[in-house]
């Protein structure tokens, strides 16, 4: 309830509403986003959905729609905004973190071979994911490329993005350094920070701020529709991302704005019963 709460003004106005008119929704906007979200949790087939939901083909229909339109970037970019200020942040990053992940490909053959690749570095044969993602990790933006794409020429769709978003410092990993770190200061006025790895010693050590965007790159993974790629077009997986940080947004903030002062009440009851 908490989710659909927040959600709920942030989507478009449906078109029987519109000046231009048309047809009234015959299922509830709620039920349309828990389809989505149960597909992109769960990462079950289209035609696989449970009955309990609109019929596949509406819900696949709102996804596509909402893709095509861009719904689901400015959807991101709310949440993300509404996120930051709840946090003490401004609603627009000034600074964020560029990765990408290479991800295999489903076994069914859904992929193309003019989309994919092979990443010789990962040994994976599949897609690559680039993120841009601010100094929290949350993200800004998503772009798919074939896995033998290298990290710095997937790279140029964000670096724009950033720039359209008033990012203008960058920390990235030694991938990215180059003439790319030249060409980004000079025609987009954003620095680059190649962050080092910190000196050898025992056991695991966390790089510095490149550990954002990697945590954010698990809960992307968390989601199985994006523990692999299952989709046909980049756009679609792109958009399949996108859901997966709608969802750890909104419950993110779901808790931040209900459960978390309820549970303040209810320790402060007990506490004045003791």
């Amino acid at each position: 309830d908490a989710q659909w709460e927040i959600l709920a003004g942030l989507l478009p106005e449906p078109a029987c509403r519109r000046p231009s008119g048309g047809r009234p929704e015959r299922h509830h906007r709620r039920a349309i986003i828990d389809a989505i979200f149960y597909l992109v949790d769960n990462g079950v087939k289209w035609r696989a959905l449970p009955v309990d939901f609109p019929p596949w083909a509406t819900v696949y229909g709102f996804h596509a729609r909402w893709s095509d339109n861009l719904t689901v970037i400015e959807l991101t970019g709310r949440l993300r905004a509404a996120l930051r200020v709840a946090h003490g942040r401004q609603p627009d990053p000034t600074a964020g973190c560029i990765d990408a992940q290479s991800v295999s490909e489903t076994a069914e053959a859904t992929v193309p071979k003019t989309t994919s690749g092979f990443d010789p570095h990962k040994r994976v044969n599949g897609r690559k994911r680039h993120i841009l993602v601010d100094t929290l990790g949350l993200l800004i933006a998503v772009h798919v490329t074939a896995a033998d794409t290298h990290d710095r020429d997937g790279a140029s769709p964000l670096l724009h993005t950033a720039a359209a978003v008033g990012v203008r410092h960058l920390w990235a990993d030694k991938a990215y350094r180059g003439d790319l770190v030249t060409r980004t200061r000079d025609n987009l006025g954003i620095t680059i920070e190649i962050a080092t790895e910190p000196s050898k010693g025992k056991g695991f050590q966390v790089v510095p701020r490149r550990w954002v965007v990697e945590r954010t790159f698990a809960w992307i993974s968390r989601r199985r529709r994006c523990a692999r790629d299952y989709e046909r077009l980049p756009d679609h997986h792109e958009a399949i991302v996108y859901w997966a940080a709608i969802i750890q947004m909104s419950r993110r903030q779901a808790h931040m704005t209900y459960h978390k002062p309820q549970h303040q009440v209810q320790k402060q009851a007990l506490y004045r019963k003791r």
